[in-house]
């Protein structure tokens, strides 16, 4: 039987933010970012020689219209032992996400045959400010981000992007969009600031994937 956890135990938390990291990589675009809002519930199921399964009520909000938000249910399954195999995570969705198609490819249509390809660094900067033509480059790394945390978590772990260090687009033949960023993910569990690179595609109608992903040693951030 699973057992209730009080909504502000750690465990719960941390199995709340892999969820909303997952959630987010599967629904979002650089029009539409998904956040915590609140956690409703959480139950906590030991499966023997399997690992631990976390029941989760969740509520969300978007990242750029924090009115607009929607409830979930998620089951996360972090498995015994073996660190390579990522949690299991699957969620159903009450209600429907704002419809971001129109942002979506008016950012793309932006961005797909530039002058010359967009570089950034420092979003936000050191006061919490994201230029208004960054925001949708600054969602896109928060979507793909939650690709990273999910590959990544453990029950150790609960973590956060902090911040795109550096961020370069890359000229691509075909019709996706193709970004090379240097992120920090912060991990609220260790304190711990750990740079991370990430190489992301997008087309509006194929969503985001990773490519390719690399943790990098502490002074990379540099």
């Amino acid at each position: 039987a699973a057992m209730e956890l009080p909504l502000s135990h750690s465990l719960a938390s941390r199995a709340a933010a892999l969820a909303t990291g997952y959630l987010c990589y599967r629904r979002g675009s650089p029009g539409r970012g998904l956040a915590l809002r609140s956690l409703r519930r959480a139950r906590r199921q030991d499966i023997n020689d399997v690992g631990h399964k976390y029941y989760l009520e969740l509520e969300l909000e978007d990242v750029l219209d924090k009115d607009s938000t929607v409830n979930c249910t998620a089951e996360v399954l972090y498995h015994l032992g073996n660190k390579n195999i990522a949690p299991d995570v699957q969620f159903t969705l009450e209600g429907e996400l704002k419809n971001t198609d129109e942002a979506d490819n008016i950012f793309y249509n932006r961005i797909k045959s530039p002058e010359k390809e967009l570089v950034a660094e420092n979003i936000p900067d050191s006061h919490g400010n994201v230029p208004p033509e960054m925001e949708p480059i600054r969602l896109l790394a928060w979507v793909a981000s939650g690709y990273v945390i999910w590959q990544n978590s453990t029950e150790n772990t609960k973590f956060q992007l902090a911040q795109i260090k550096h961020v370069k687009q890359v000229k691509r033949s075909d019709e996706y969009l193709e970004f090379d960023y240097m992120i920090l993910l912060h991990d609220m569990v260790s304190q711990e600031i750990i740079p991370w690179k990430m190489t992301v595609l997008w087309h509006p109608q194929h969503g985001v994937q990773v490519t390719q992903d690399s943790r990098q040693p502490k002074h990379a951030s540099g």
